[in-house]
């Protein structure tokens, strides 16, 4: 019997999402067994400041990449928002499982509803993505930071430190956590753009190993896939990190029509820049590559640029921090 090693972070999510991926490769390979080799990453590690002060890229992800180039891991499981658009040499993302449910969802035991929250609500999250689009829609609130595995970012919200929190719902219904929140609501995604790969899982292996890309190519779905590497396009072309304030969302319709809109601006919503183009799925290679040329015509870089300079650094009104 062969042994395939995933290399996974050890948080509850990232060991259900590398168990799915377990489970789903023994039943189409009964003569594979897998094994787990659980990694405390670097964004797991560094709790007390905002992930966009941190620096570089990739938070979430190196120390499986170098598990898998040292030779101690056949397989990283990575939640595909936290992949970065470039990809170390050596090592390849060879499938994205299918994309569940995008939409990030307000939590409150207060507060039923995003728009019931009385002005000078605090609400926690740790993206500048949210923090950008939550302001540009009710600038009257004040967001504060979030940090902390899902557990304790739920503790901290019972305990009061917040009056709401926007989190993944994928994520809390993966791990059956949304039944002990009193009020919750699904953000259309009108309201939040998700992240580039949000609700879908990013499959990484080492670029020599066939063998190992012939086993994961069970775990791949095509429209997924597509819609992300578009996605993925517009991240390279702009040059925007994980933690930034850009948001992009690939979609395909019934039809084969595919459209990418994305959005980038100031953490604290006040300057934002939005678009959207589309084309037929036989013909939208380089569509997120298009979109951000438009954008960069439009000021996108300077707005990024800008928006780095702000990010938790005291350029934001005070009572937003």
């Amino acid at each position: 019997m062969k042994t395939v090693t995933i290399a996974t972070r050890a948080s509850d999510l990232a060991l259900w999402q590398a168990y799915h991926v377990r489970d789903r490769i023994e039943r189409a390979f009964p003569n594979i067994k897998v094994e787990l080799n659980e990694i405390t990453s670097n964004g797991d590690k560094i709790l007390d400041k905002p992930l966009a002060l941190i620096g570089g890229k990739g938070h979430f992800t190196k120390e499986l990449e170098d598990e898998m180039l040292a030779g101690n891991a056949d397989i990283a499981v990575h939640s595909l928002k936290d992949v970065p658009s470039y990809m170390p040499e050596g090592l390849e993302l060879a499938a994205i499982t299918e994309r569940q449910d995008q939409s990030d969802v307000f939590l409150s035991h207060k507060y039923e509803s995003f728009h019931s929250l009385p002005k000078g609500a605090v609400v926690g999250t740790t993206s500048l993505r949210r923090r950008m689009q939550l302001l540009s829609v009710r600038p009257d609130l004040k967001v504060k930071d979030l940090r902390g595995n899902v557990n304790t970012r739920l503790r901290k919200l019972a305990e009061g430190q917040y009056d709401a929190i926007i989190l993944a719902f994928i994520g809390l219904n993966r791990l059956d956590l949304l039944k002990d929140i009193p009020f919750t609501e699904k953000l259309p995604l009108s309201v939040m753009i998700p992240p580039m790969g949000q609700a879908a899982l990013g499959i990484q292996i080492k670029s020599n190993d066939d063998e190992v890309r012939k086993v994961v190519k069970i775990l791949n779905h095509e429209d997924t896939f597509l819609a992300s590497q578009i996605e993925r396009d517009f991240i390279s072309e702009i040059g925007a990190g994980c933690s930034a304030p850009v948001a992009v969302n690939a979609t395909i319709d019934e039809v084969g029509l595919v459209t990418v809109k994305a959005m980038v601006g100031y953490p604290d919503g006040s300057k934002i820049l939005e678009e959207q183009v589309s084309a037929s799925r036989i013909a939208c290679k380089g569509l997120g590559l298009l979109l951000a040329e438009l954008m960069i015509k439009k000021g996108a870089m300077k707005i990024l640029k800008r928006a780095e300079e702000m990010a938790f650094k005291g350029d934001t009104p005070a009572e937003r921090i």
